[in-house]
């Protein structure tokens, strides 16, 4: 009997979810009904829900995708560290500019009065970069070990080794049929003694750099010193290596066949006076003339 009684009780109250009334809008001095809306309570907390589910939604999203999100303790401007190190960059920039002007005004000054003109001020350390100071100390160990690298090499016969590996080396090069990787005008040769390892080319502006043989691009990366750089890792030993270029087209792992463009000459990093292309060309680990073995 109490479990009829349940049963009656919850099918009232779901049936009363179902009863409909009628929200009637009227005017209040001709009492003439302007709308009418039929409702039931089960409508009425599916249409408040909604609203709710969407507010909640839209509210999430405006805080999520807009600049509303910093006003909220917690959230800060991603980018705000960034536009701080550009500003304190520009500003010593600025900073190093105007100094340099003054130095000019001064030295115009003091010739215009026959004075010695002053060469050089020192200029403000750059309040972008704080690193802490690195001393380095060469520990016992790090001496033995020089000082016995030093002997050994001192008594070697590694003239006689590295002329036997020469002419082994030239008459293993000298049977490849290398691809000229640019056409153009060399405008410094390849020096050991001066650590210049290659050749420069001057050539025409956006021209294709072309790998010299068949290969596997080892590394494709920006230096600070020679910008773009890309290097191919050819068979029995051969690598050779591409600098200063503008854009790179291989990446890291690309298999490049002989003439297939690998970059476009340029004039990226610091030890650069024009658009070239520094090419290096290596046999064992050693570096050797490319004007040897390439026809330019």
């Amino acid at each position: 009997m109490a479990k009829t009684t349940g049963n009656t009780k919850r099918a009232k109250w779901y049936n009363k979810l179902k009863w409909k009334y009628r929200l009637v809008i009227m005017h209040d001095e001709t009492m003439e009904e302007r709308l009418t809306f039929r409702l039931t309570r089960l409508n009425v907390f599916i249409a408040l829900g909604t609203i709710i589910i969407i507010l909640i939604f839209l509210t999430s999203v405006l805080i999520a995708f807009t600049p509303l999100r910093e006003y909220i303790p917690g959230y800060t401007n991603v980018g705000l560290k960034k536009e701080l190190y550009d500003l304190q960059f520009t500003t010593d920039s600025i900073e190093k500019d105007l100094i340099r002007k003054d130095l000019f005004i001064e030295n115009l000054k003091r010739i215009i009065s026959c004075e010695e003109i002053v060469d050089d001020r020192a200029l403000p350390k750059d309040t972008a970069t704080s690193y802490k100071e690195i001393r380095l100390t060469r520990s016992h160990e790090d001496s033995l070990l020089r000082a016995e690298i030093e002997t050994q090499s001192k008594y070697s016969l590694y003239q006689i080794e590295s002329a036997e590996k020469a002419t082994q080396r030239s008459h293993l090069l000298g049977n490849l049929l290398f691809f000229t990787p640019i056409k153009g005008v060399i405008t410094n040769e390849f020096d050991a003694d001066k650590q210049h390892f290659g050749i420069d080319i001057v050539s025409k502006k956006n021209e294709a750099i072309k790998s010299v043989l068949d290969g596997t691009v080892i590394f494709s990366t920006w230096t600070v010193e020679t910008g773009y750089v890309i290097g191919v890792q050819h068979p029995q030993g051969i690598i050779s290596i591409y600098k200063h270029n503008s854009a790179l087209l291989k990446r890291v792992g690309d298999i490049v066949k002989a003439g297939e463009a690998i970059a476009i000459i340029g004039e990226t990093g610091e030890l650069t006076t024009g658009p070239h292309l520094h090419f290096e060309l290596w046999s064992q680990g050693t570096p050797v003339n490319p004007q040897d073995f390439i026809s330019f």
